[in-house]
């Protein structure tokens, strides 16, 4: 499955990577303004599934643009995002992705995300570890949040301010090195999970912005949970992704806004 996993995100990257600045039809997801989706969001995902319906008809697909595809008796889900940075993409910014993850018995098993525009494979397996083009991975060694990176993303309904976004933006801008916002939650994942940022934390966000990079952080040594610390769900709506070193210092800080 990993195999498949890769071929089909490499065919759905390249894809991608070749029609960047060619979108036609740009179109917003009913009631998201600022939620976007193009004929390219779809045409990559029809090569993702296509492909995993060859090689597995009896699996169960969760995909961003066409749902569900639920096979109840199935044990196997994979969970994919076709284009994650969509917005970037129509705009022809070059970070963008696409990930997808292997489910089993509601437990991840296996994740792949692929930027074509660094060729760069991400990949991580349950008890196996995370790598980057073959090489393993780990969390930084930075034990403290002011001098850790950390990166961002936010939701679609920003002026709505849901779960006290833009105060824990603002909080985190204080207490920590610097903040970045580059607008793909899997590739941010990713990026934790390399090493490159010491934390990632964001709400409203889906099971394909997660699912991949949510494995990753485990299978590099970090830590993920949501904003109380209790166990993570790429079910539930908010996540906090660190090396383990600052997620103590991370939880501090997103407890502030509350009081």
């Amino acid at each position: 499955m990993l195999n498949i996993a890769i071929e089909a995100a490499q065919q759905a990257g390249t894809f991608l990577k070749q029609n960047l600045g060619r979108v036609r039809e740009i179109q917003v997801k009913q009631g998201q303004e600022k939620n976007l989706v193009t004929e390219i969001d779809r045409l990559s995902e029809r090569i993702i599934i296509d492909m995993i319906r060859r090689h597995y008809p009896s699996h169960d697909i969760l995909a961003e643009e066409s749902g569900s595809k639920r096979n109840t008796s199935a044990e196997y889900r994979w969970i994919i995002d076709p284009l994650d940075g969509t917005t970037n993409y129509t705009h022809g910014f070059p970070v963008f992705c696409v990930s997808i993850a292997v489910e089993w018995k509601d437990e991840l098993l296996l994740g792949v995300i692929y930027d074509p525009n660094y060729e760069e494979l991400f990949t991580a397996e349950k008890g196996r570890g995370a790598f980057l083009n073959g090489k393993r991975i780990k969390v930084s060694q930075i034990d403290s949040l002011n001098q850790s990176l950390l990166v961002t993303g936010f939701p679609y309904n920003i002026a709505e301010n849901p779960d006290h976004a833009i105060e824990h933006f603002v909080n985190f801008l204080i207490k920590a090195q610097a903040v970045r916002r580059m607008g793909s939650a899997a590739i941010d994942l990713a990026y934790v999970a390399a090493g490159r940022y010491e934390g990632f934390w964001e709400v409203a966000l889906n099971p394909w912005d997660m699912a991949a990079g949510a494995l990753m952080i485990t299978e590099a040594g970090g830590k993920i949970t949501d904003f109380a610390g209790s166990p993570f769900s790429i079910y539930k709506k908010e996540v906090l992704a660190s090396n383990g070193l600052v997620h103590g210092e991370m939880r501090e800080v997103l407890t502030k806004a509350l009081r």
